[in-house]
């Protein structure tokens, strides 16, 4: 059990490097860290996930480890977890690097932990090869798409994670559609009511009920590429990212951002635009004020854009703070429509 401190908040472990500069960090081997599940940030999202396993009376419980990034092996019915989530000098290093972490708050770290149990339970039970399975999602075997073009109207799919996921393959449909089984079966049937999608969602929760006591015919605990043998550094393991995810953000913005946030000869130095906005999103969110689903799914692609294209830009904030939040807020809005009716054809897997 992991300590806590007097607020019953969970306490990480204390580790040597956690208090390294960053070009130190960066050179360390990632099987340096020496990360444990138990007592990390991300404990509390586990414990959360067997809650709601245990909710359901379910015996099944995948094992997890850290590894590069979030994961589950064919066959194996368990969950790589990336490693910058094993500290919170980790994620504060991921955001640094990639403006972004993928499950860096407790909602969408939970959120991602059920969809991966659920491929995870799909491998254990290897559901895929049952014939109703494949008759509500499709054949696990269809091949990966590079990228994948949603509908963002489609009722037939659940709406879980971003990026109206569940559309891009039939085993990411089912792990999606038991990941929303997972929450409280009133929640669902109210929310999807009317949906073709809510027949999906009652073969899983059957399924579920029927396998709950039964033991597993997968009982590997294989880990792959598991953290504690990567021997590449953080630096290279950025490095590597940057140039497969983020080889650069859209220019399209560069005239607005450069007149929100112009260049002052000759001023003390100023906080960067990128960490004003991100620091200040929430307010953002508020001045946007309420969105359909569909614009707000668009908001989640331009907003980060906007703020990795004002860090690549180096630019900086000069004048009114609020000002700049309302101006921000209007051209956010514009940009989002924007996309919105000018949508990116299909989205990378």
């Amino acid at each position: 059990m992991a300590a806590t401190n007097v607020r019953g908040r969970l306490r990480t472990r204390k580790l040597w490097w956690e208090e390294l500069p960053e070009n130190e960090l960066l050179d360390l081997q990632i099987r340096d860290l020496d990360l444990s599940v138990e007592g990390s940030w991300i404990e509390a999202s586990v414990r959360q996930l067997e809650k709601d396993l245990e909710r359901r009376g379910m015996r099944f419980r995948p094992h997890l480890w850290f590894s590069h990034e979030w994961f589950t092996p064919d066959g194996i019915p368990g969950v790589a977890l990336p490693f910058y989530l094993g500290h919170p000098r980790l994620i504060q290093l991921e955001r640094s690097q990639m403006n972004e972490i993928e499950g860096g708050s407790k909602d969408e770290c939970i959120k991602i932990l059920r969809h991966e149990c659920g491929h995870a339970f799909q491998h254990a039970y290897q559901l895929h090869r049952q014939l109703q399975w494949r008759k509500h999602f499709g054949p696990s075997s269809r091949k990966y798409p590079d990228s994948y073009t949603p509908n963002p109207a489609s009722r037939r799919f659940v709406q879980h994670l971003k990026l109206y996921y569940a559309q891009s393959h039939p085993v990411e449909d089912f792990a999606e559609t038991f990941a929303v089984c997972l929450q409280p079966q009133a929640m669902w049937r109210k929310r999807y009511a009317g949906w073709p999608a809510l027949k999906k969602l009652e073969f899983v929760y059957e399924l579920i009920s029927e396998l709950a006591t039964k033991s597993a015919p997968v009982k590997t605990k294989k880990r792959i590429d598991p953290a504690s043998a990567i021997r590449t550094t953080i630096g290279e393991y950025y490095s590597d990212k940057r140039r497969r995810y983020r080889i650069g953000f859209p220019d399209v913005y560069d005239r607005d951002l450069k007149k929100l946030f112009p260049q002052v000869k000759g001023s003390q130095p100023r906080e960067l635009a990128s960490s004003f906005l991100r620091r200040n999103r929430s307010e953002i969110n508020r001045l946007v004020g309420e969105w359909t689903e569909e614009y707000r799914y668009a908001l989640e692609q331009v907003m980060p854009d906007m703020i990795g294209r004002s860090r690549e830009l180096k630019l900086r904030v000069s004048g009114s703070e609020k000002s700049i939040l309302v101006d921000f807020a209007i051209i956010l809005v514009r940009h989002t429509v924007d996309f919105h009716h000018n949508r990116r054809s299909s989205f990378a897997l």
